[in-house]
This record gives C-alpha cells, structure tokens and sequence, in this order.
C-alpha cells in the first residue's frame, strides 16, 4: 500500500494514499484516472471515479469525473456524472452534466440534466406520484426535480 508523509513534519502519522476524510467524517475514495478495476465495488464511503470500472457500484455518494467509464449498474443516494455509463443508475438525487454520456436506464426521485449531456435510455421517478418528463420548447438548459411528495419543473434560461 502506498502512504504518504508530511513534508513539514517527517514524524507525522502516515496515510494511506487515495483516502481522505472529511470533516463530516464520513469516508472518501478516489479511483485515479489511471486505474482499471474489473469487478463490483461496494463501499460504505462515498466515491469519486475518474478511472475505468467494469463492474456493479453501491456506495453512498458517487461524482464521476468527464475522462472515466463505468460498465455496469450504479445504485447510489446520490450521483453527479460528468463521464461515460453503460449500464443502468439508480439514485435519489442524480445530476447529469453536459459531458455526461449514458446509455443506459436511470430511477430517481430528483433529477438535474445540464444541456448537452447525452442519454440512451429511460428516465424512470422511484415515486408513483411523480412526473417524468420535461422539455425546454426553447433549447434552454432544462431541470427537474420530482420529490415523494411533489414534482416541481423549473426552467433556467442561459445568460
């Protein structure tokens, strides 16, 4: 395992390299955009992803970085995807941004797609009260949150 070492204090506890915690003292890892990991992650901590995954993920919160590929399914609370996905999402809050590329399905109960982003496949509320679909008559950027108890659309137009 590598660890690293304070450059100001030589004596300083050594960390493994890759973990972090935050002040909220939940546990963070990273995948580097050198890694390749074939086989299914189950992490209790959140994860960020800018290296390749072939495989199922289960964690708390995922952020996927614009250069990383995930093969499989994702079932997370919460995700914010900027790369490429083959496979389905389940969330429930997702935000897909414009160099997002999914084919795939996606559950949720909110959902923010930034313009440009792609996707291939189905958006599908977890709630049976939900609205599904929204759609800018006007190009602009469209959000949608749906919620168990209400579904809200709301529009921002770009600057």
């Amino acid at each position: 395992m590598l660890m690293k070492t304070s450059s100001r204090n030589p004596n300083a506890m050594h960390k493994p390299i890759g973990t972090h915690r935050p002040i909220n003292g939940s546990a963070f890892s990273m995948l580097g955009a050198d890694t390749a990991i074939a086989g299914n992650i189950n992490a209790t901590a959140d994860l960020h992803v800018d290296g390749r995954v072939e495989g199922d993920i289960t964690c708390t919160a995922l952020v996927q970085g614009e250069g990383s590929e995930i093969v499989g399914s994702i079932t997370v609370e919460t995700a914010r995807i900027a790369g490429r996905i083959d496979g389905s999402l389940t969330a429930r809050e997702v935000v897909i941004l414009k160099s997002a590329r999914i084919r795939g399905d996606i559950v949720y109960d909110a959902v923010t797609i930034e313009q440009g982003a792609q996707l291939d496949g189905r958006l599908t509320p977890r709630t049976a009260h939900s609205q599904t679909v929204a759609r800018g008559s006007d190009g602009n950027e469209t959000r949608l949150a749906v919620t168990q108890r209400e579904a809200e659309i709301s529009e921002t137009t770009e600057a």
